[in-house]
């Protein structure tokens, strides 16, 4: 086995030595100047056989010299650097006013002193770092500080208390590790926190006064719902402003303004019936003012759209009548037009209205608008109702449903003889020659007509020679306008759409 002697304990040795040479000087058994010369493991040997020469006090006092300087050694020898509490590391930190760092290298010797503890209890010198878990203790008879390792019947419970500071301790040693970049950091990020808390009390405080506590909105809404009116109490306010006596005349027309607004609902034209308003807009049809003929007009017609209960009381009530008479007398275009309007409303979807219609000679009414002068805004009104009417009829004629209901409603129509009355008074050339007028969407509207009359007036437009050269000039007319539009990449356009219609018609009519 191989020894390796360090220093210290080279140091010890010769400690040791110089105390035998002492006691052999004493006893002058051997002469001290041999032993320097000789190898120290020599040494030993040669002075084990000088102690055998002693006496026994000599040999006590020897080994208990001897003793003490092995456990001295040991003792030297048992250095830990584990228990070391100090930590030389390199830091980055540096002072503001440009001195340079210094580490725990260049501390001194004394504050690097470290108590380096044993089973017994030893003296704690001034300025030495005792490591964390030791027994301390105030010695009162000497008033120094002695520490020592913790007893092995304490040890569990002193494990527990050394865990816990080493765990502090490791806070404490991280906490003193930090950088100054790592400080900048947080502390921007204190600011930022700080700047964050408040900017979100601000937006808080502004959502508070932007938005109102619930509460606060129920109860206005509570507030607001006892104001709020119904709309047919709104028609009973307007109602009794029309038909009191102390209203003027432009009180009663607002009145029949924010009416026609109303009754175009289904519900509120029912609720308009109930309340008399329906006979009150009727019996306003023989008003002399003619501004009030054409707004009770407006209001008819608006209830009358599309609700059969308001068609049947207004056609029992004589509102068809009436219409007539407006539109066959002289009245001014609004009036005509208004009135024309509640008459299409009445007609749609009503087949005994229709049949009443032709009864009182209404398509003879409707043929006498052509006639008169300032009445061309109601041409293309009065096409359009025809090809309505007998469009409806044709569709519900073509339908295939077995519903007894359906079974009524085509016999009902199958009572109107609306295309046999057109072709006898002359629609057919009235019409056509519509076909005139300059506006695309008027020539559109009458060629659908001229199409659906086609089947009843063929005969009579193959010997039309207007109507054939009308259709030649619109067929080069609408052949340019199509080109354009393909040009400008519209393949489908609406100018192709009525160069198609005029082609369909003129090849019927060969």
């Amino acid at each position: 086995m191989t020894y390796w002697y360090s220093p210290l304990h080279l140091s010890s040795l010769r400690f040791t030595l110089l105390i035998l040479d002492h006691c052999f000087n004493l006893l002058g058994s051997f002469e001290l100047n041999l032993l320097s010369r000789v190898p120290v493991p020599l040494r030993l040997i040669a002075m084990s056989h000088c102690i055998g020469l002693l006496s026994i006090a000599a040999k006590f006092s020897l080994l208990f010299f001897l003793l003490s300087a092995v456990f001295l050694c040991s003792s030297l020898s048992d250095r830990n650097p584990e228990f070391a509490l100090t930590k030389t590391e390199e830091s980055d930190l540096k002072e503001e006013n440009g001195k340079e760092s210094v580490t725990e290298d260049d501390a001194d010797a004394e504050d690097l002193e470290v108590f380096y503890p044993t089973n017994w209890w030893q003296t704690v010198h001034p300025g030495q770092a005792i490591p964390a878990g030791l027994h301390v203790r105030l010695n009162l008879q000497t008033g120094e500080k002695e520490a020592k390792l913790p007893d092995s019947t304490n040890e569990k419970s002193d494990m527990k208390d050394q865990k816990k500071r080493k765990r502090l301790d490791k806070v404490d040693i991280d906490s003193n590790s930090f950088t100054s970049q790592e400080l900048k950091e947080a502390l921007a990020k204190l600011k930022e926190n700080e700047k964050t808390k408040s900017t979100m009390e601000a937006n808080l405080e502004d959502v508070r006064k932007r938005f109102r506590p619930i509460e606060e909105l129920k109860a206005e809404f509570e507030r607001l719902n006892m104001r709020i009116e119904t709309d047919y109490e709104i028609m009973v306010k307007l109602i009794n402003k029309f038909n009191s006596s102390d209203s003027m005349l432009d009180e009663k027309i607002a009145a029949l303004y924010d009416l026609e607004y109303y009754v175009h609902q289904v519900d509120n034209a029912k609720d308009f019936l109930s309340l008399g308003g329906l006979q009150l807009m009727i019996n306003g049809l023989n008003s002399t003012e003619a501004v009030m003929k054409e707004h009770a007009a407006f209001v008819l017609g608006a209830a009358l759209s599309s609700n059969p209960k308001v068609q049947i009381e207004a056609i029992e009530g004589g509102a068809l009548q009436k219409l007539l008479v407006i539109l066959a007398t002289e009245q001014p275009l609004a009036v005509k037009k208004k009135a024309l309007f509640a008459l299409s409303s009445m007609l749609r979807h009503f087949p005994y209205a229709q049949q009443q219609f032709l009864k009182l000679g209404g398509l003879q009414v409707l043929r006498n608008l052509f006639k008169e002068k300032g009445m061309e805004a109601l041409y293309v009104r009065v096409v359009t109702l025809l090809y309505d009417l007998i469009m409806e009829k044709m569709l519900l004629e073509g339908a295939q449903n077995n519903e007894d209901q359906m079974e009524e409603k085509v016999q009902q129509y199958s009572q109107v003889k609306l295309v046999p009355a057109v072709v006898e008074q002359g629609w057919c050339a009235i019409v056509s020659n519509l076909l005139a007028l300059p506006e695309h969407d008027t020539r559109e509207k009458v060629l659908k007509t001229v199409s659906v009359l086609m089947a009843f007036c063929k005969d009579r437009y193959r010997g039309d020679q207007h109507l054939n050269i009308t259709l030649s000039m619109l067929r080069s007319e609408y052949e340019e306008l199509a080109a354009e539009e393909q040009r400008e990449g519209d393949k489908d356009g609406y100018f192709k759409e009525l160069l198609g219609s005029i082609n369909t018609i003129i090849q019927e009519l060969r």
